[in-house]
């Protein structure tokens, strides 16, 4: 194993945005309306998804928690989905092969718009088609943008935006808002994993380096490789492994590599992933593009495994270098923190995932979120009250 290189690692840091966010939700006032909510899911995978889809586990926890405080829920997602409030569904399963064909999206969000009137707000995740649809209804929506918003994707939105008067969005982080700063934000609220699902391990430590993700090139699973090539680990790699482009960049890239201790164990449950979470020494995650959200580095913090990542995207904000984990731009500087995970403590890891990223907080977020938003959108609807001249 190389040489620990101080000057490969970047001084530790208190990250200031998860103080300032600390900073408003301790005295938050709780609030006791009670909403007609309508949360709108996208079509591809159930609500909760049973292995791929970090976007259905965040809204089956948002839809799970506002009925926990009480408000009348109503979920639009496939038919396979399970969940504590009402649900409707256009299709009975997940629309997974038809993933991006605008028919069945179109159908399902339809739906959703059709019996709009009947709540207070819609809470929307299905990204700019949802948005667009709002004009046809004039109970407000809130649209949280789980994507991207660089390139095409952020003139979209824009688009989008320039005829929705009423548009309103929730960005998943600081820097996610950042890449989009003239659009009509309303929150900033992060993302949250099922704690419970997610316990702690009590030790430091562990056999080898895993990698989870999406069997792209923007997820680096290549640089991961070369992270456990560099520190003599061995790695295992787990994964969404579906698409054409998905398959083709395995067979190019990945599978050349594999072998030597490296293995890709396939895609896998939640189960299994906590099992391998627990046993890894740490979590590589050499994300290659400004990820909005890295649901994985919380869900590695919750179980008290060290994150080393990239300082890309949502990384800065979620990973409390020298706390959690650590951050570094190059395989050498990622190799050099991987022989000081044994400075992270697992307890703190677990206590910045239970106050940063509980149902609990998201929850409050966005019901603080809703209230301005159909605030906002009472006080656009209100007649002009004209004078007549004394």
């Amino acid at each position: 194993m190389q040489q620990v290189r101080e000057s490969d690692l970047p001084p530790a840091r208190a990250p200031s945005i998860a103080r300032k966010r600390s900073q408003e939700f301790v005295g938050r006032k709780v609030r006791r309306d009670r909403l007609r909510v309508a949360v709108l899911a996208p079509p591809w995978f159930a609500v909760p998804p049973l292995r791929y889809g970090g976007t259905e586990a965040v809204v089956s926890l948002l839809v799970d928690g506002l009925v926990r405080e009480h408000h009348d829920v109503t979920l639009f997602a496939s038919g396979d989905s399970s969940t504590q409030a009402s649900l409707v569904s256009t299709f009975p399963g997940a629309r997974s092969d038809d993933l991006g064909l605008t028919q069945p999206e179109l159908m399902h969000a339809l739906t959703c718009v059709r019996d709009a009137e009947r709540f207070d707000i819609v809470s929307d995740h299905t990204g700019a088609l949802g948005l667009a649809l709002s004009n046809l209804t004039s109970t407000p929506f809130l649209n949280t943008v789980h994507g991207t918003l660089a390139g095409e994707a952020g003139a979209l939105y824009r688009r989008v935006c320039e005829v929705t008067p009423g548009a309103a969005l929730v960005s998943l982080t600081e820097s996610h808002r950042a890449t989009a700063n003239d659009l009509p934000w309303a929150a900033t609220i992060p993302n949250a994993i099922d704690l419970e699902d997610h316990p702690a391990r009590d030790h430091r430590g562990g056999e080898y380096l895993f990698w989870l993700g999406r069997m792209s090139a923007d997820k680096g699973p290549v640089t991961a490789i070369e992270v456990a090539r560099a520190t003599g680990m061995p790695m295992l790699l787990a994964g969404k492994l579906r698409g054409s482009a998905e398959q083709s960049y395995f067979e190019q890239e990945v599978q050349p590599r594999l072998g030597g201790g490296i293995e890709y164990v396939g895609e896998i449950d939640l189960h299994e992933r906590v099992r391998l979470l627990h046993g890894a020494h740490a979590l590589i995650n050499p994300i290659a593009w400004d990820e909005p959200f890295g649901l994985v580095m919380v869900e590695a913090m919750a179980c008290g495994v060290p994150v080393i990542a990239t300082p890309r995207g949502s990384v800065p904000e979620i990973v409390a270098d020298g706390r959690t984990g650590w951050i570094a731009a190059t395989v050498d500087g990622m190799a050099a923190a991987v022989e000081r995970c044994g400075e992270i403590d697992p307890r703190e890891c677990r206590a910045l995932a239970e106050f940063f990223y509980s149902p609990e907080r998201m929850v409050a977020d966005y019901v603080d979120a809703f209230h301005g938003v159909i605030e906002r959108a009472s006080r656009a609807a209100l007649p002009l009250v004209r004078h007549a001249p004394a």
